[in-house]
């Protein structure tokens, strides 16, 4: 195994180059996320330049967080190239330290970033990511009123049985929707009636639709000016359906999900980032072990270009495969923890062969 003192000095070297990418990486968003929003308000007059870098600097967290996974990856790359070349693996190995052995900083380096990423940076991330859309909202408007392919749809049961309600935007407070459709149906799932109107007002225990035109089948159109349906839902439920479960803290995620499933929302994107989140120290661990398994060859043998493509190309296959199973449990053809787990456990378990197949322990 490998002591104390050697092991102090690669976890500082994996963590001092982890840091390095990260950093680059965030520099490298917000310089261009900055050029991006300036020219977006080029024609927007009253907008400064520091409100622009304020604007900035509030989303490169939350964009950053998506690509920890190969700042990970690249970091570990590094420093696995770094002391190779500098022949302290091969000293290691020497002094009979086997590749297991000089892993064990790495990995826990890995999963501490992880357990941190996940417990404080996220959270942070998060908040800062909310202020950001609210000061976006402020400066380029109410950006999904303007585009008429956006809808927001919301779920809900009540005492009238289930319904089904879509708008073209919703208010960030929750309290009103722009022209929304309702479709209701009771307790036996019959449908019972369509509900078109100008707009809703969300009431203590009630939807208030305007102008309203009630379609019900066998029957003629009605036309009233206000239309009631009961509804248990609050302001605050409503604005956090308009919400995507990324702009949720991890701490807050669990309770989150508890009022969107009890107000009958579908719940299962804050379910699956939350197991998303929980899984995220053994994706790194997995990128390590990846690393690991690309770039532990010495330089004399050549083909070190080819071994850092192959371990880049190796990790951008595991975040597509993420990505794809992440979209079948989002729609409910695997289980959220199925969904979020099994990218991290099998890329580990391929890790972790590709490094028994090329090395003797």
């Amino acid at each position: 195994m490998i002591g104390w003192t050697l092991g102090r000095y690669f976890a500082a070297r994996f963590l001092t180059l982890i840091l390095a990418v990260f950093l680059t990486i965030c520099g490298m968003v917000f310089v261009v996320d900055f050029v991006e929003l300036l020219r977006r308000t080029s024609d927007i007059g009253g907008v400064s330049a520091r409100s622009i870098a304020f604007l900035s600097a509030l989303r490169t967290p939350s964009a950053s967080e998506q690509l920890m996974p190969f700042c990970v990856l690249c970091g570990a790359m590094a420093a696995f190239l770094d002391l190779t070349r500098k022949l302290e693996l091969l000293v290691a190995r020497a002094v009979g330290v086997s590749v297991w052995g000089f892993l064990v900083p790495p990995v826990a380096i890995a999963i501490l970033i992880g357990i941190a990423s996940v417990t404080l940076f996220n959270p942070v991330s998060a908040v800062m990511k909310q202020r950001a859309e609210v000061l976006e909202a402020q400066i380029f408007g109410d950006i999904s009123s303007k585009d008429p392919d956006a809808r927001f749809w919301v779920r809900q049961r009540s005492v009238d049985g289930e319904a089904i309600i879509k708008a073209r935007a919703a208010a960030r407070d929750g309290g009103r929707l722009t022209a929304p459709t309702a479709y209701v149906y009771g307790w036996d799932g019959r449908f019972e009636a369509e509900i078109e109107a100008d707009g809703a007002q969300l009431l203590e225990g009630v939807w208030r639709f305007d102008n309203a035109r009630i379609l019900m089948p066998g029957e003629e159109p009605l036309e009233v000016q206000h239309y009631l349906l009961a509804t248990n839902l609050t302001p605050q439920q409503v604005a956090k359906g308009a919400v995507s479960p990324g702009s949720v803290p991890f701490w807050d995620l669990e309770a989150v999900r508890g009022q969107t499933e009890s107000a009958g929302l579908d719940p299962i994107g804050f379910r699956l980032q939350f197991q998303s989140l929980l899984a995220r120290p053994l994706l790194f661990l997995a990128m390590v072990l990846i690393a690991a398994a690309f770039s532990l060859r010495f330089f004399r043998f050549g083909g070190i270009a080819k071994m850092v493509g192959g371990g880049v190309a190796a990790g951008f296959v595991l975040y597509v495969a993420t990505i794809l199973v992440g979209d079948l449990g989002q729609a409910g053809l695997l289980s959220a923890a199925v969904a979020a787990w099994s990218p991290a456990v099998v890329a580990s378990m391929l890790g972790a062969l590709a490094l028994l197949n090329q090395e003797d322990g």
